[in-house]
């Protein structure tokens, strides 16, 4: 057993070493102290009569014993100054006063002295360890002042005397020496102050309040060393020899004697005599052990130093006074309520002494550990519902206690305390009190301030089958306990929103400290069939197997409350879902059924009494599993039947009613075979209690079954013998004073802890699994919030709107804070969607409002404006992961926007460069509302907008009014105004800063500025959430009742999506689509020019300008979204044609090199093909297109896109709203672009070129049509452009077909069209075509020239060469016969000989144009040649070939073949020139 460590174990009573060098003064002085304490006792003596005289003794006369004691010890004191006086036995200088103390025949106020005397002695610390015989000593003195005799006086002289005896008392536990005081002696004291406790309570205050605080004192002195206590391994002994055991003995002599006051003595001359006659209560008097008066024993348990022993006793001691104060007796004066209080009171505030200081150190000592578990919970359970909120508190203090020191040892308790006190105090349905509801919350909200509290609530309870989901009821009393229903906002709901907040805070606080990440999305998983409930961990000590056990522990509880529901509808179906989600086997057997019946809350106990009651064989076996199930060891008959039929309900059968006993009887006797001689005993016994049972508790019987019926039914049931009488008589009382329910509890309800219900948590105990301390990690916080958020949501949500004070507010935005750091670090995003949608319907910016000033609303509205930070914060800190509250945040921001009250730059880009203005239409007609920056239209709130530098960044004007927060704020302030206003009011001033502070706190710029780190999916979602908003305003705009604030709005979404967009370039694919699709509805629906068409066009152009160069895996898309500007509608296309054709070039100027399909091209060239119409956009059109066609000699068209560059080309130079000038240009540029045909035939090399050919035609064709402009500059220019064309493309190799495709439709159709607008039109419609028919001979003589050699080396006779020279020579006849002007044209006449002659001698160099048969061409050529030659220049050929002889025949007198072959070159030349 435990005993005191007098060395090492406790500080408090160690010897302090003597010291050796006292002074002859200090031992003279303590011989003064004591010799003058003899003087006041003996002066005191004098005063009475008794003790002035002598008495005869005999034939002499002497003083009194007592006297004659005193005055000795006055004759010796001073002879000890020669000795140290802790080598004095301290007995003879205290037997004096203890004698006096003793003594019958002494007055009250002597022994007040005599007590005040030993007080003194014992304070100054006199002796110690070391002195002899301190034992003895400290024992005299204990004995002495517990058996104190005097007689009485008066009430006040008796007052003084108990008042000394509790000082004397305490001073020797608070002595140094007071560990040489044995168990007995310590249980002594505690007896004696107890007793003068219960006697002063007909007594004045002041001894009241004494004795309370000494025993206060004594159980802290006590109970101040059980940490220092070592326990040690013997047997178990009795305290006092002849005593019982050490627990219940005691307990008897306690309520024997101290609470019910049978061990009165009838002394008359002493204290008991004189509390028997003055007094209705216990008299103090002659005070002895626990057991009753000391007993001399040389054991060495009453000689050992008090300990373990004594602690035991007296804590009992303290817990039976709860059962005591029941049955305690009240005094005439007493008052029945303060009564029903006090004592309770008493004996819980000195067992929350013993708790506080014992600690943790009472689980190392098991007697003490076993009547904390046992006695005192089940004393606290029956208190915590009293009545009285006294009473409640401090059970609840206690009970705290007990959770910080020994939570461990105690997990059942607890799961019953708050089950079974709490959760119905704290509820009115359960009929308690207001008072009573309060002090069960304030208990509830103490508990939720510990960190750990409710994640060990959920880890021990909520996660074990067979316990209450203790952590989810809690969580939910709160969570209602904090509604205000149709009431105002009282101090419980405040209250029970405190400790909400407190259990989120702590999980809050966990995520922030958790050193690894807590976000687990590991489903649990059962694969295959395991019995449930035999789920053990491995380890528990270990988080990384305890945290997978209790969520694999969870998620089996949550399965079997569903198969539950299924199997309350219908058992069978029930059944086999368990089975298919394999908590039941595939075949079911009989124990896993019967354990399902067994640990499973919510089932149906009328099915399931049915179940096992049912004659089916499997059914019988369940029900004997089910009983097996259960623990009746050593239990009372009527407790176990008990127990059995609480947990389902008996079936009205008779014959269901016989199995389901026979199964009972079986597992009874099985385990309690002591009384019982078989299991048929135990079944008639359950019969016979079933019947009593309801004889005693049907109001339909009205003849009761007495006690002798009973004792008389249940005769020779025992194997033919009769049953103690004892115990059928406890059966009896029993059953008559606590029903039996056969019909047990159904739903969700909080049942009462019965006596039989604690036997049964007890027996649990022994059996349960260990309590698993959780502390700082935040493992199962996620699994516990997603619990508790919704309810917790919307109860700081109606408490947040139903408040007035800022206290309440302070705290409601603590719990939003929390939520939101929980659900974020968890990924929960539908809970902080919840909390963000909630949130938002405080700011009252989703309201309509209905007030004139709704700023100064906002600004006198603590509520909103506290809600519209806190909402923009968790946006700020937590947007990764909100989801569908993007629309709500959304929508405050608009209505801010609306209000003027957003910064200037919340749209802003953060990647925007102030160097890319983008030009402003001088067509376009912006609204009053927009202002212009780098000449581009934007709003006041827009992305680019520019803000003056004396205006505050909050301070932005409202689009479409005059003025935004700042300028109306500024109004207010103007003096000089057009128009009178009134000053502002210092109210209204206020109004106006705190808004714009609020504002400025809620950092809303950087929701979008910050984008780039937002996650994909709420970045997703914060898009889309702008796209419906901006769908929204959109249709409003274009309705019947369409205002300038709806399309303002749809354009503010806009600017934020392009600015999210931009931000975002590296993660573009997220957004892309919907983007793009936003825009495209955008640009399809709106049919007249408006500022959000304008910024879609602008955006889309500027999102492909930022992302080009970035993004290149994505440049085809980025490019072919251009197309949707090609579907812009004709007027909004007019409006903005410059600024789009800008755009457009600086993109492709910029990023050409990144564009490299074919589509994309081609999305490009058609984009500028419509600028040729405009006449302001026509110049960077043509420049766009100049760029395309001249940089890198082409290298960025194809074949493809080249022909359409062409085409977009000529449609510039042909327009009829550009200059001249413009045209020449493009002349230019498409003779230039000749270079990409040479360069793809010099990429592809000979013999794989002809299909450019083809493109080469184009080429020609299309400058052809230009050499019949009416505009003489562009039409030469065409001609000479023309003439370059054809002479200087190299290494195209054309089909036999193409040269007739050049020559007769291009260059031979050219030279008649020319030739027939010359002498067919006015000279002012077509000016100097003289001009150009020179020009024209001259583009035909040198294109025949430089495609000579290519056309002789054609194979089919030469036929291509000989028909395109015959069209040169009828076109140079023509030419020469053609009148200009009415007449000949002399430079005609003179250039056309000249430029023939050249072309024979080249001919006739290269052996075209000779006599010879073998020549190409024949004589037929030759002869067809000079045919013409000489309607042309008939002196020609004697000066080329002067040595060939002239043929001067006739057409008609030539060869035959000749004649055929010049007819058909007449025929031609006449043909083509139509």
């Amino acid at each position: 057993m435990g005993r005191m460590k007098l060395q090492s174990g406790i500080k408090a009573i160690e010897e302090e070493p003597p010291d050796e060098m006292e002074s002859n003064t200090n031992r003279a002085a303590l011989a003064c102290m004591v010799n003058s304490e003899v003087a006041a006792v003996l002066a005191i003596m004098r005063r009475n009569v008794r003790w002035g005289g002598r008495y005869m003794a005999g034939d002499d006369q002497l003083e009194h014993p007592l006297i004659q004691s005193l005055k000795a010890l006055r004759r010796q004191i001073f002879s000890w100054e020669q000795h140290q006086w802790h080598a004095i036995n301290p007995t003879l200088y205290l037997r004096p006063f203890l004698d006096v103390i003793r003594s019958e025949e002494t007055t009250a106020p002597i022994t007040v002295v005599a007590l005040a005397s030993v007080y003194k002695i014992l304070s100054l610390d006199m002796f110690d360890l070391s002195t002899v015989n301190v034992d003895g000593a400290m024992r005299s003195v204990v004995e002495t002042v517990t058996s104190c005799r005097f007689e009485v006086s008066d009430p006040a002289s008796e007052e003084a005397v108990l008042m000394k005896i509790l000082q004397v008392l305490l001073v020797c536990m608070k002595s140094k020496v007071s560990s040489v005081l044995s168990n007995q002696h310590v249980l002594t004291i505690v007896n004696t102050c107890f007793r003068i406790v219960h006697q002063a309570g007909t007594k004045g205050e002041l001894l009241q309040r004494i004795s309370r605080y000494t025993m206060q004192e004594l159980i802290q002195c006590i109970f101040s060393h059980l940490p220092n206590v070592v326990e040690e391994h013997q047997p178990d002994q009795r305290l006092v020899n002849g005593g019982g055991p050490s627990g219940k003995a005691e307990l008897g002599g306690l309520e024997k004697d101290h609470v019910l006051g049978v061990n009165q003595l009838d002394n008359g001359n002493g204290l008991d005599g004189f509390y028997a006659k003055t007094s209705d209560d216990i008299p103090v008097g002659t005070v002895v052990s626990l057991n009753g008066p000391m007993a001399s024993s040389d054991s060495d348990l009453t000689l050992d130093p008090y300990g373990i022993p004594c602690m035991v006793e007296i804590f009992h001691f303290l817990c039976s006074l709860l059962n005591a104060a029941e049955h305690i007796e009240m005094g005439p004066r007493m008052n029945q309520i303060t009564y029903d209080e006090d004592v309770p009171l008493f004996a819980l505030g000195l067992i929350n002494s013993v708790i506080e200081l014992g600690g943790s150190s009472i689980s190392r000592h098991p007697k003490l550990l076993s009547l904390v578990q046992d006695e005192l919970f089940r004393n606290l359970m029956q208190f915590g519902l009293s009545m009285s909120p006294l009473i409640l508190s401090m059970v609840s203090n206690i009970v705290l206690n007990l959770y910080h020191h020994l939570l461990a040892q105690l997990k059942l308790q607890f799961e019953a305390f708050f089950t079974c006190v709490i959760l119905r105090l704290a509820q009115s349905r359960y009929g308690a009190s207001y008072q009573q509801q309060e002090v069960a919350m304030e208990a509830l909200v103490d508990f939720c301030r510990q960190k750990a509290f409710m994640k060990e609530m959920y880890a021990n309870f909520d996660c074990d089958i067979t316990c209450s989901n203790v952590f989810e009821e809690l969580t939910n009393l709160l969570s209602k306990s904090a509604f205000p229903v149709k009431c105002p906002l009282s101090t419980m709901h405040v209250l029970a929103l405190e400790g909400l907040i407190a259990v989120i805070q702590g999980m809050a606080e966990r995520v922030g400290n958790s050193p690894t990440p807590v976000y687990d999305r590991a489903a649990v998983r059962i694969e295959e069939y395991s019995p449930f409930w035999m789920v053990k961990c491995e380890n528990y000590s270990d988080p990384d197997h305890w945290i997978q056990f209790v969520r694999r522990r969870k998620y089996i509880k949550r399965r079997l409350m569903i198969g539950a529901d299924h199997f309350n509808r219908d058992p069978k179906k029930g059944l086999e879902f368990l089975q298919g989600i394999h908590l039941l086997p595939e075949k079911l057997d009989p124990q896993s059924v019967a354990c399902f019946f067994r640990y499973t809350a919510g089932l149906d106990k009328n099915l399931v009494g049915d179940f096992l009651g049912n004659h089916d064989e499997f059914c019988v076996q369940v029900l004997h599993e089910f009983a097996r199930t259960f623990d009746f060891q050593d239990m009372n008959l009527d407790t176990a039947l008990r127990l059995f039929l609480e947990t389902f309900r008996l079936p009205g059968e008779s014959q269901k009613i016989q199995r389901v006993l026979e199964a009972f009887s079986e597992r009874y006797y099985e385990q309690s075979t002591q009384i019982l001689a078989n299991k048929d005993a135990a079944l008639l016994l359950s019969y016979s209690l079933i019947m009593l049972n309801t004889d005693q508790h049907n109001v339909q019987v009205k003849k009761k079954m007495t006690e002798e019926d009973f004792i008389r039914n249940n005769r020779r049931i025992n194997d033919g013998s009769d049953l103690p009488r004892e115990f059928l008589s406890e059966l009896y009382q029993s059953i008559c004073q606590n029903e039996i329910r056969t019909i047990p509890e159904q739903g969700a309800g909080f049942a009462e802890m019965t006596p039989s219900r604690w036997v049964d948590l007890m027996r649990k105990l022994r059996r349960t699994t260990p309590f698993l301390t959780c502390g700082s990690g935040a493992h199962l916080d996620r699994d516990m919030f997603a619990i508790m958020s919704g309810p917790t949501i919307a109860a700081i949500s109606v408490v947040f709107d139903n408040a007035e004070h800022e206290e309440v507010f302070r705290m409601c935005n603590e719990g939003f804070h929390a939520i939101a750091k929980i659900s974020a670090c968890h990924h929960l995003e539908d809970v902080l969607d919840d909390l963000v949608v909630s949130l938002c319907k405080f700011t009252t910016l989703l309201n309509p409002s209905a007030v004139d000033e709704p700023v100064m609303a906002f600004g006198d509205d603590s509520k909103a404006r506290m809600a519209t930070e806190t909402v923009f914060t968790i946006a700020n800190a937590y947007g990764d992961y909100i989801r569908t509250g993007w629309r709500n945040i959304l929508d405050c921001i608009l209505r801010l926007h609306k209000l003027g009250l957003l910064p200037a730059r919340v749209a802003s880009d953060a990647a925007d460069d102030a160097d890319s203005p983008t030009p402003t239409s001088s067509t376009t007609t912006t609204s009053s509302s927009e202002t212009t920056h780098g000449g581009r239209p934007v709003l006041a709130t827009s992305a680019l907008g520019s803000v003056p530098q004396h205006v505050p960044a909050v301070a932005m004007g409202t689009p479409r009014r005059s003025s935004g927060l700042m300028g109306r704020f500024s109004q207010l302030l103007s003096l000089d105004a057009e128009e009178p206003r009134s000053q502002p009011t210092e109210q209204q001033l206020a109004a106006h800063q705190r808004t714009i502070q609020t504002i400025q706190k809620c950092h809303i710029d950087s929701i979008f500025t910050e984008s780039k780190f937002l996650h994909a999916d709420s970045l997703l979602h914060l898009a889309k959430a702008l796209i419906n908003a901006a769908s929204r305003s959109q249709k409003g705009s274009m309705g019947h009742h369409s205002s300038p604030e709806d399309e303002d709005t749809a354009v503010f979404c806009l600017e934020l999506l392009i600015a999210i967009t931009l931000n975002n370039r590296d993660r573009i694919r997220v957004l892309w689509n919907d983007v793009i699709a936003h825009i495209s509805n955008i640009i399809k629906t709106t049919m007249m020019p408006c500022t959000l068409v304008e910024r879609a066009v602008f955006g889309l152009l500027r999102i492909c300008q930022r992302l080009l160069p970035y993004k290149e895996n994505l440049a085809e898309d980025l490019v072919m979204s251009l197309q949707l500007v090609l579907k812009l509608d004709a007027r909004v296309a007019d409006a903005y044609c410059e600024n789009i054709t800008v755009e457009v070039a600086r993109l492709v100027k910029a990023n050409a090199d990144l564009i490299k399909s074919n589509s994309g091209w081609k999305m490009i060239i058609s984009l500028l093909s419509a600028t040729s119409r405009h006449l302001e956009a026509s110049e960077p059109g043509f420049e766009a297109l100049e760029f395309i066609i001249t940089d890198g000699g082409g290298r960025h068209l194809t074949p493809d896109t080249y022909k359409l560059a062409l085409e977009v080309a000529r449609q510039f130079a042909i327009s009829p709203v550009v200059p001249s000038e413009r045209s020449v240009r493009a002349l230019d540029l498409i003779e230039g672009s000749a270079a990409c045909i040479s360069r793809w035939v010099t990429e592809l090399g000979e013999g794989e070129n002809e299909e450019f050919g083809s493109s080469w035609v184009q080429l020609v064709t299309g400058l052809k049509n230009f050499c019949l402009d009416q505009r003489e500059d562009v039409r030469n220019h065409a001609v000479t452009c023309l003439q370059r064309c054809a002479v200087n493309v190299h290494g195209v190799t054309l089909r036999p077909s193409s040269w007739t495709q050049i020559f007769d439709p291009v260059l031979f159709s050219l030279l008649d069209e020319l030739l027939d607008i010359a002498m067919g039109h006015s000279p002012k419609d077509y000016r100097n075509m003289e001009g150009t028919l020179l020009q024209a001979m001259k583009l035909i003589s040198k294109a025949f020239l430089h495609w000579l050699k290519e056309m002789m080396v054609m194979g089919g006779g030469g036929g291509v060469l000989r028909k395109v020279w015959l069209g040169v020579l009828g076109r140079m006849e023509k030419y020469m016969k053609a009148k200009v002007r009415g007449k000949r044209s002399e430079r005609l006449q003179e250039l056309v000989p000249e430029l023939l002659k050249n072309m024979v001698l080249v001919m006739k160099a290269n052996g075209v144009l000779v006599k010879k048969a073998a020549a190409i061409g024949g004589d037929s050529l030759w002869e067809l040649t000079w045919l013409h030659i000489r309607n042309i220049a008939p002196s020609l050929q004697s000066e080329v070939f002067p040595d060939v002889e002239e043929n001067e025949g006739s057409i008609e007198g030539t060869a035959p073949s000749v004649a055929v072959a010049l007819k058909e070159t007449v025929v031609v030349a006449s043909g083509e020139g139509g």
